[in-house]
């Protein structure tokens, strides 16, 4: 499946770019990430600690388990904070 993938923030300054068109064979976001980590050091930082990564599928906020079938978008990004 193709996916258009969008990274934010300072995921994407380790990533290198902001967005992307991605063949992937993953079933869920954290195969995705396996995936995308094996790539190069530049993903593997980016992702080295999920626990300050967001993620959004379709524009819905979603976890790491959420299914990735009959998807078009993922992204990722720290946290928000409010102010």
């Amino acid at each position: 499946m193709k996916l258009n993938i969008l990274y934010f923030a300072w995921v994407r300054e380790r990533i290198g770019h902001s967005q992307e068109a991605y063949e992937t064979s993953a079933v869920t976001v954290a195969d995705l990430i396996t995936e995308l980590m094996a790539r190069d050091a530049g993903y593997a930082a980016a992702f080295a600690d999920l626990s300050v990564i967001c993620v959004a599928v379709d524009q819905e906020l979603s976890d790491f388990a959420a299914p990735l079938s009959d998807c078009r978008e993922v992204a990722f990004f720290p946290p928000m904070t409010g102010g």
